[in-house]
């Protein structure tokens, strides 16, 4: 039974108990999807995955200082490291990976993607100037390539798009847990060798103590590189089937034909990206520098507040747009989005102004949940309007611009404004004014691409439309 259908009849879509075979055929779907075991344990291998990527992302976040004391870096460098040395192999390998994504097997491409990436930032902990710390940064992020279009892919073959939220909102957990327990560990290892400028590593020599922590954090990535190859791969739906990858041209001429629905989506993740990134990879050092707490404080209340308010977040949004969905909303996903960025994008910049830090931490918290709430969603968005065809290739787009755009602009932006405009020591106002600069612009290009996403979506997604 169709959405329309469903409309007509005025019926909502949780009394229809529509079987799972019976769904994928009203999406277009040529067989039936995997059964939901397999399923949510492609979403638990995924969220590892995930949470292993994160947390050798953020974990540079709450070493800046030492990082920084020992090479002795500028804040530009610094964001340079954090964002533009992870993102720059997107450029040159992001789509050729995404390519094979499309015709390939998913889960091998992405296990040899995490042992490269957890691999890379173990490396990280030999370096001993900017530019070796550049490079194997620089390398981490050739894995990282592997991580988005193999995910998102394999879930879209998983989930019909009406379940699809809420199966990235578990993978998203790993996020959450990855990013929070980068600041929670880090907070714990900095603590344990904080006292110990050097360590005697047995083998390897000795190694400052922020070199130490990066060794630690890269190893488990290989475990879960071996649990991914456990994973099966799942049919690919809407009739295509491996090797049927079509060229970046027809790629780009869907999106050229359909703008009203792209342009929107990408530029509001783009400008929100920005925003979302300089705070996050700048948040510790504005509490050292703002409120004078230390490290370790500053990873264990980050670290909690994250993975409490995050997953809130991801459940209340796919939550939402099941709700919006099940009353005929074809445009629920970007519905929810809009929501999502308009009242994070305020917060963003009211919440650096605050007088005390643990205000400023609770903001951040209701500030993390809005912004949890878009995760799941988004991606479903992108996924349910997009032929399985392409999805590998305009996945790879999707998070080109997230993390080329908003990882690699978002720390440098925040750190240009420090370092030329106010001054380190006010880089409040630095955050503040990247989140108005960039916000408001958001919330615009979201809202208007909320009704085109939603007539696409009413026809059926842009498998329907003509070539």
């Amino acid at each position: 039974m169709s959405v329309e259908t469903i409309e007509r009849t005025n019926r909502p879509l949780a009394d229809t108990a529509v079987p799972d075979a019976q769904a994928a055929a009203a999406t277009g779907a040529t067989r039936a999807y995997p059964p939901a075991i397999q399923g949510w344990y492609a979403v638990f291998a995924l969220a590892l995955a995930v949470m292993v990527n994160f947390l050798d992302r953020g974990i540079f976040a709450l070493l800046v200082r030492p990082i920084k004391a020992d090479l002795h870096l500028s804040d530009v460098q610094v964001s340079l490291i954090m964002g533009f040395a992870f993102t720059f192999f997107y450029v040159l390998l992001g789509l050729p990976v995404a390519r094979l994504v499309d015709r390939g097997n998913r889960k091998r491409i992405m296990a040899i993607g995490i042992a490269v990436w957890s691999a890379m930032t173990a490396l990280c902990g030999f370096a001993g100037s900017f530019w070796q710390l550049f490079l194997a940064r620089v390398g981490a992020g050739v894995g990282e390539t592997t991580s988005g279009p193999s995910a998102y892919s394999m879930l879209s073959d998983y989930f019909p798009p009406e379940k699809l939220p809420r199966a990235i909102a578990g993978m998203n957990i790993g996020f959450v847990v990855g990013s929070g327990l980068s600041l929670v560990l880090g907070a714990a290892a900095i603590g344990f060798v904080g006292n110990r400028p050097e360590i005697v590593v047995p083998v390897l020599g000795t190694f400052r103590s922020w070199q130490v922590v990066l060794l630690l954090v890269g190893m488990p990535g290989l475990i879960v590189a071996a649990i991914m190859l456990s994973v099966r791969e799942p049919p690919r739906h809407h009739g295509h089937a491996a090797g049927a990858s079509q060229p970046v041209t027809e790629v780009f001429m869907l999106m050229v034909r359909h703008w009203r629905v792209f342009i929107p989506m990408f530029a509001g993740l783009a400008l929100r990206s920005v925003q979302m990134f300089g705070l996050q990879m700048w948040g510790p050092s504005f509490y050292q520098r703002t409120y004078g707490w230390s490290a370790t404080q500053i990873g264990y209340v980050s670290g909690a507040s994250l993975m409490v308010a995050m997953p809130i977040g991801l459940f209340l949004g796919s939550w939402l747009a099941e709700y919006y969905w099940k009353r005929g909303r074809h445009d629920a996903n970007m519905r929810v989005v809009v929501i999502s960025t308009a009242v994070s994008v305020p917060l963003g910049v009211f919440a650096p102004l605050l007088p005390s830090p643990w205000l400023f931490a609770g903001v951040s918290m209701i500030t993390w949940v809005f912004l949890g709430m878009a995760a799941p969603v988004e991606n479903a968005a992108l996924q349910s309007v997009t032929p399985n065809r392409m999805r590998g290739q305009m996945t790879f787009l999707f998070l080109f611009t997230m993390n080329v755009v908003g990882m690699g602009l978002g720390p440098l932006f925040v750190a240009l404004l420090s370092q030329y405009v106010f001054s380190e020591a006010e880089i409040r106002y630095s955050i503040m004014l990247t989140s108005a600069v960039l916000g408001v612009p958001a919330i615009y290009a979201f809202w208007f691409g909320m009704r085109p996403y939603g007539e696409a979506m009413k026809r059926g997604g842009l498998d329907s439309e003509p070539a």
